[in-house]
């Protein structure tokens, strides 16, 4: 299949700049693609969306502050963008710049702490931190808000642009689909008999990469580290006993499941995945699926576009963009009811 074809306009002005006052006063599109059919709803209806016999798998990967500013010997200045944590001092960094710095070179952090440039991994520098990677994070790092978001971060994002029940640090993206949630509404899920489990999938910068390739075939599917627990896979055993339904909270949830049955069955598993969905995947694990709205041209768009049908998703895009959704991290949901395979 062509990249083009999962294109689609967008007016700027319905790209979320902003979350909404509170977490659950979000927009919720319901899509049936097996019926075929669109419901405009709102996200504080989902738990009466939910069975009892269900299971809620979350992502509980925290965002990490992972933008720094930086300063080559040389005096001049780059960003160090940290892609992932490799162990207490070393981590895997892009590192934009007029001249990248070569291995062996070192660079500055925010004029305070050194980090020594150790080669280069493809797009990525392994750098060696002369501080603890977290702690440097922590003290000198910019929440990394994706590029369509216009404004620098501010207190307001350092909330809101992580759900939660966020616990394991890791991701340079929110898992957004779980913006939507705040604690009462997770509690009354649980009172009601909804099973929540929780898988980690550290989201990478790869997710905010396009496709370049004129095919799908053709892209190369960024890799991030990934887990699901005992416990996740026996509530999901359990819902299933019970003839309930899989609802994954987002496409990093789904991808986490699925790359854990990739085998056949699901197992706990952890490593890295690598997993592009297209049109034409089986799915094994996932029956439901609650995510935001995605990038034209993006790998998040086949997904859903082989979740619900092509067809479907450009009847669903076309409809939130005439009926004014706003799209993307801070946007509105999505719950979409899994085609036939």
């Amino acid at each position: 299949m062509r990249v083009s074809e999962f294109d689609y306009s967008l007016p700027a002005d319905l790209i979320a700049q902003h979350p909404p006052a509170e977490r659950r006063a979000s927009r919720l599109l319901h899509l049936d693609a097996p019926a075929g059919a669109l419901r405009d709803l709102r996200f504080a209806d989902l738990p009466a969306l939910v069975g009892p016999r269900d299971v809620v798998v979350l992502n509980d990967t925290r965002v990490v502050k992972a933008r720094l500013t930086a300063q080559k010997s040389s005096g001049g200045r780059l960003e160090v963008f940290v892609e992932r944590i490799e162990d207490e001092y070393e981590a895997l960094a892009l590192i934009r710049a007029s001249k990248t710095p070569r291995p062996g070179s070192e660079i500055l952090i925010d004029g305070t702490v050194r980090a020594t440039v150790l080669e280069r991994q493809g797009e990525f520098h392994r750098l060696r931190f002369a501080a603890p990677v977290a702690s440097v994070l922590d003290a000198h790092g910019a929440l990394p808000l994706p590029p369509y978001i216009t404004h620098a971060p501010d207190g307001r994002d350092m909330e809101r642009y992580q759900t939660v029940y966020a616990s394991r640090p890791g991701a340079v993206a929110a898992p957004t689909a779980g913006l939507h949630f705040d604690q009462p509404m997770l509690a009354a899920l649980e009172s009601a008999g909804t099973r929540l489990a929780r898988v980690t999938l550290h989201v990478g910068a790869g997710t905010f990469q396009p496709v370049k390739s004129d095919t799908i075939e053709g892209h190369r599917m960024h890799s991030e580290r990934y887990e699901v627990p005992q416990a996740t896979v026996d509530a999901i055993a359990a819902a299933r006993a019970a003839g309930g339904r899989v609802l994954a909270v987002g496409t990093t949830a789904l991808r986490s499941l699925e790359s854990a049955a990739r085998g056949g069955a699901l197992q706990a598993s952890s490593g890295e995945t690598d997993l592009f969905i297209t049109p034409g995947y089986a799915f094994r694990v996932v029956d439901r699926l609650l995510t935001n709205f995605h990038l034209p041209r993006s790998t998040l768009l086949m997904l859903v576009s082989a979740f619900a049908g092509v067809d479907a998703i450009r009847r669903a895009y076309a409809h939130a963009v005439a009926q004014r959704y706003r799209f993307f991290s801070y946007g509105d949901a999505m719950l979409i009811e899994r085609a036939a395979a």
